[in-house]
């Protein structure tokens, strides 16, 4: 259990914290200066708004080339935003035909992605703040220009301090790929612990290794964009420093997800053996010297291990020597040989954090020519395509974006005549007469809250209610107790850059920050008035209840997503084995003197075939847990599911344990290669028998293991996957099938 110091610790030396401060200072910036200096409060908070949604692109992480690109739209077309809904916010007809289309055109650009996602939502939170006061065309147009002068000042702001920090930021992104890594093996740690249970621990497995996918790919987008040039300057140095220890953190990773151990075996025939413990133990070790060295890489210092793995290394080494002795080896000859590989990869994870050590305080030289490199390191970038054929294939109501655009239009609708009544209300008028003046903030709520899949809008709800019951308590408990101006900017100030900095962190926090943030805001315009908060938490409730309400139209359950995304998985694993069977070939062709044949490129397909594993993975994992959040009855085939998750982890980690002992081989014998066969075979959905012997004469133990899991692995695919089809398939006689 990681520390609430260490938590903290990991935020506050993070790209997240960094990025937030970036961005509360390019957005406050221009607002404190019209306000302080020329106290010009409204144009002060008309550029920070402007300012405010093209930050929503700069997000930490990324290649820098897409956050530029995505800055320069969201100027843009939120500048046309505003121009549009300030112009028809003074016609009640036009107001309640732009709002909804707008809602609709924005919402679906979820199709390019996050990106995508994230640039919609920039220009709906710049409508829904300019819809809030009626406005003449001649304000129309200076509320316009000066928006679109506090965006220009971010985007130049923005660009400025990424040429100036760009080593800071992939320091830090770096360090939060290191530290998920180190909770990676943490988790795998656990396995050895016999008191603990095994399925939850693949729970906590799975859960961790999607987040260090993230994270690493992350990681990979900032260090990768910008590579060393083969010169001997200083940012030369430091990025082929960055690039090392990136490299390393990669091998790292091959190193641990090269084999799936069974962990059940090594319980039942070794369950009062210590030799466990001490992997477990050794593991742990490993885990906080890589999370000590991820923090020193956050701060810009040098580290030095000092958790020595060697104690648990060499009482593992006694242990399996004692068990050679009794004769294991030739008794159980794949028990051994399995002990042996969890052996051998924790000597390799071991060098592998030393070697990463020495990085941070070893000086660093650069190859003079670096441009074959830099070709092959760019293919393992994101690539962000923007085409508009995507966005015409969505328009149908098979598409999930479809329907999350014709969702959140009509709840926008809803939001509108929700406030319209509110407004014209008598008791409402008595009671608040600016409840009237508020009403927007119900749709800011909606389109807040409201993602293409309920699962998500309903978490997000949820975070969304108790940040804002928060922000609300803390902001009169703030009233009651400050009476200084100064404070209160700088309270604002600290609100915003945990909101920014947190919103991907802890939504609950970054919501309560933001809640503060508004109030304190308000506070400063009409100084003594706490009705706002009240209007604040009410119309907060109501956003909420509508964007649930709202997600039950046309939705989006996520159970139809899940045969696109294990087909996209199997297809991965498949392309996985076969990269790496072409390698094999390659390296045996180089043995053998055959001509035109490329070892380096065949290894990188095969790592670009595993990255692709990964990303697929991860994709499927957050789809499967986003399901069973959804209601009981909307869920389905989740064993079959499980099961699919559970072995495609297995059948990547074995097809990445088989594929190197097959290299170091002239030829595989028979049933060797019948089971590779077979295991092809049934990922391309075809019937097949893996053999009942594998050979295991000799150093054939070591392969003989991961490979029988490989085709076990790939049977149980293929079982479930063909269960989840046939269930699916229209019964005779049915209307489904009659229209098929």
């Amino acid at each position: 259990m990681t520390s609430t110091t260490s938590q903290l610790q990991r935020f506050f030396y993070s790209h997240y914290f960094f990025g937030g401060l970036r961005q509360s200072v390019g957005v406050l910036l221009p607002a404190l200066v019209l306000w302080g200096i020329f106290s010009w409060v409204s144009g002060g908070f008309i550029a920070a708004v402007g300012a405010g949604c093209v930050a929503i692109l700069d997000q930490p992480g990324g290649p820098r080339r897409y956050g530029i690109n995505g800055m320069v739209a969201a100027l843009c077309l939120c500048s046309v935003t505003t121009a549009i809904t300030g112009l028809a916010s003074s016609y009640a007809l036009a107001i309640w035909v732009v709002v909804p289309a707008l809602c609709f055109a924005f919402s679906m650009l979820t199709v390019y992605g996050k990106h995508g996602g994230l640039l919609g939502f920039a220009c709906l939170l710049i409508m829904t703040l300019t819809m809030r006061t009626p406005m003449a065309p001649a304000e129309v147009w200076s509320y316009t220009l000066i928006s679109f002068l506090g965006g220009t000042f971010y985007l130049s702001y923005s660009a400025i301090a990424h040429r100036v920090l760009w080593h800071r930021e992939e320091q830090q992104a770096l360090s939060v790929a290191l530290f998920a890594t180190a909770d990676y093996i943490a988790a795998r740690a656990r396995f050895y612990d016999v008191h603990l249970d095994i399925e939850d621990n693949y729970r906590q497995l799975i859960r961790a290794q999607t987040a260090m996918t993230d994270a690493h790919q992350v990681a990979r987008d900032m260090v990768l964009r910008e590579l060393p040039q083969g010169t001997q300057s200083r940012g030369d140095r430091l990025r082929q420093g960055l690039l090392n220890l990136f490299v390393d953190m990669v091998g790292l990773l091959d190193s641990m997800v090269a084999t799936h151990t069974d962990y059940a075996t090594l319980r039942q025939q070794l369950p009062d053996s210590d030799i466990l413990l001490f992997a477990r133990d050794a593991m742990n070790k490993l885990a906080n010297n890589i999370a000590g060295l991820a923090l020193n890489v956050a701060r810009n210092r040098h580290t030095r291990i000092r958790n020595s793995v060697k104690a648990e290394l060499r009482a593992f080494e006694f242990e399996l020597q004692s068990l050679r002795d009794a004769g294991t080896a030739q008794s159980d000859p794949e028990l051994y040989a399995l002990l042996v590989q969890v052996l051998r990869r924790l000597r390799n994870v071991t060098n592998r954090v030393d070697h990463m050590a020495d990085h941070t305080h070893r000086q660093v030289a650069v190859a003079s020519d670096n441009t074959a490199a830099n070709k092959t390191l760019n293919r393992f970038l994101t690539q962000q395509k923007w085409r508009p054929d995507t966005l015409l294939r969505n328009l149908n109501m098979q598409s999930i974006h479809f329907r999350y655009a014709l969702r959140v239009a009509a709840a926008a609708m809803i939001a509108m005549a929700i406030g319209l009544v509110m407004g014209h209300a008598p008791i409402v008028r008595t009671l608040d007469p600016g409840m009237a003046g508020h009403s927007y903030w119900i749709i800011l709520t909606v389109l807040i809250i409201m993602k293409p899949g309920f699962a998500l809008t309903r978490q997000r709800n949820g975070w969304r209610l108790m940040g804002t019951l928060l922000g609300c308590g803390m902001a009169l408990v703030i009233f009651a107790v400050v009476q200084n101006e100064a404070l209160y900017i700088f309270i604002l100030i600290a609100c915003s850059i945990l909101g920014y900095g947190l919103v991907q962190v802890n939504y609950t926090l970054s919501a309560l920050s933001n809640t503060t943030l508004v109030l304190m805001a308000f506070h400063l315009l009409i100084p003594g008035s706490t009705a706002v908060v009240g209007e604040r938490l009410l119309d907060t409730a109501i956003g909420s209840v509508l964007a649930l309400g709202c997600s039950y139209i046309l939705p989006s359950w996520e159970r139809h997503n899940l045969d696109t995304l294990a087909g996209a998985l199997r297809k991965a694993n498949l392309a996985f084995l076969q990269s790496g069977l072409d390698y094999v070939r390659t390296v045996r062709g180089i043995r053998a003197g055959v001509p035109g044949t490329d070892e380096q490129e065949a290894q990188i397909r095969w790592s670009l075939a595993r990255k692709n594993v990964h990303l697929a993975f991860s994709n499927f994992t957050a789809a499967f847990y986003r399901m069973m959040d959804e209601p009981v009855r909307k869920q389905r085939h989740v064993p079959e599911l499980n099961r699919l998750l559970i072995q495609n982890h297995t059948l990547a980690s074995q097809i990445a344990a088989v594929i190197p002992n097959l290299a170091q081989m002239d030829d595989e014998p028979k049933g060797i290669a019948r089971a590779i066969q077979a295991t092809q075979d049934l990922l391309r959905g075809y019937e097949a028998s893996p053999p009942k012997v594998i050979e295991t004469e000799g150093g054939l133990a070591t392969i003989a293991y991961p490979l029988r899991q490989m085709t076990q692995a790939a049977q149980v695919i293929r079982e479930n996957t063909c269960k989840i089809e046939a269930d699916d398939k229209p019964l005779p006689g049915t209307a489904a099938a009659q229209q098929g």
